[in-house]
């Protein structure tokens, strides 16, 4: 199972630029595996604050598709990071406040989100 987490500031998303198993680099969301002894709350929370340096809270679940959940997140403390350092994180290349506007930025998987998010006008 997968938890992510979406955080919106000035008509902006925080995307993370990664590696993914077939060898792409693609922009999604800051998010990973639920451990076993978590809810994909808990789970959104820590991947978020080991992704990105936020702590945040989780304001509401947006979408789950199949075994993937994604939460509306609201910043409350840390300051923006990418932790190159945890080894959970060796396939992360770079952060960034992507536009809502921004389509080339999105792909197939990410897209839909988006629209959620331009439709609801968060």
């Amino acid at each position: 199972m997968i938890s992510q987490g979406i955080i919106i500031k000035d008509n902006k998303v925080l995307m993370v630029r990664q590696y993914v198993e077939r060898g792409d680099i693609v922009w999604n969301f800051p998010g990973g595996g639920i451990n076993n002894n978590e809810s994909p709350e808990e789970a959104c929370i820590r991947e978020l604050k080991e992704e990105t340096g936020y702590e945040v809270m989780i304001e509401k679940l947006i979408n789950k598709t199949g075994e993937k959940y994604t939460y509306k997140a609201k910043i409350i403390g840390g300051e923006l990071e990418l932790n190159k350092e945890n080894p959970d994180n060796d396939d992360l290349i770079d952060i960034d406040w992507v536009s809502l506007e921004d389509e080339t930025r999105f792909d197939k998987i990410t897209k839909p989100i988006i629209e959620i998010i331009k439709c609801n006008k968060w």
